[in-house]
């Protein structure tokens, strides 16, 4: 195998989120005063991937502590609610369970924090497929994608030739090519196709099913 190990965004790749993301953005943003919320509710999409303190710095403006406090306070509403408005993609299941078999490790590499990714995966009851869980930090320490992947490949002690990274959005492609590591997009999340070939990658697919084709 070429590959010893896949890393996998989770928002977008294996669940979809939007629903939970959106409706917890829109809490925090309106009590912190955005005004014109309902105008930009559907271009929220958009903020699914990246760390919530950019997209709270992006839409409330440049401070900082404003911010911080806006993500605590998304927080305050996806913690019990939104983490579960969520669903798995299909054939997301029956993909960990074949590349499992094939013999590879399997891990997360999300800008999620970690004990939420955690929460998610027993949710939908695929955590048993994966080997090591990696997360950001809720203190913001480690956030970013490239911060998350440096983390889990510390933590896991592969090196960069060893992995594939899968996910949706511009972040995971550029995260692994900041490590020289080979990247799958996946079309059925929150990136677009555009978005996507930008960037440095071996395959794009529609399907996660498809991730066994290339690794047969």
């Amino acid at each position: 195998m070429k590959y010893k190990a896949i890393f996998f965004d989770l928002d977008g790749t294996l669940t979809n989120p939007e629903e939970g993301i959106v409706n917890s953005i829109r809490f925090a943003a309106e009590f912190y005063g955005l005004k014109n919320v309902e105008e930009l509710k559907p271009g929220f999409r958009k903020y699914i991937g990246p760390p919530l303190l950019d997209t709270f710095i992006e839409l409330l403006g440049s401070d900082v502590e404003k911010a911080e406090a806006a993500v605590a306070k998304y927080r305050e509403r996806f913690a019990p609610i939104g983490l579960y408005e969520n669903e798995i993609y299909p054939g997301v299941k029956e993909t960990l369970e074949k590349l499992k078999s094939m013999g590879y490790i399997l891990c997360t590499a999300s800008s999620k924090p970690q004990k939420f990714v955690d929460t998610i995966l027993e949710h939908f009851e695929i955590k048993k497929y994966f080997d090591f869980v990696g997360g950001a930090t809720m203190d913001g320490r480690i956030s970013k994608k490239e911060d998350v992947i440096d983390y889990v490949l510390k933590e896991t002690g592969f090196a960069p030739a060893q992995v594939l990274m899968v996910g949706d959005r511009m972040f995971d492609l550029e995260g692994a090519a900041e490590f020289g590591m080979d990247a799958v997009g996946v079309l059925y999340g929150f990136g677009s196709r555009e978005e996507l070939e930008k960037c440095k990658n071996i395959a794009i697919i529609e399907n996660i099913s498809e991730l066994i084709n290339i690794l047969e």
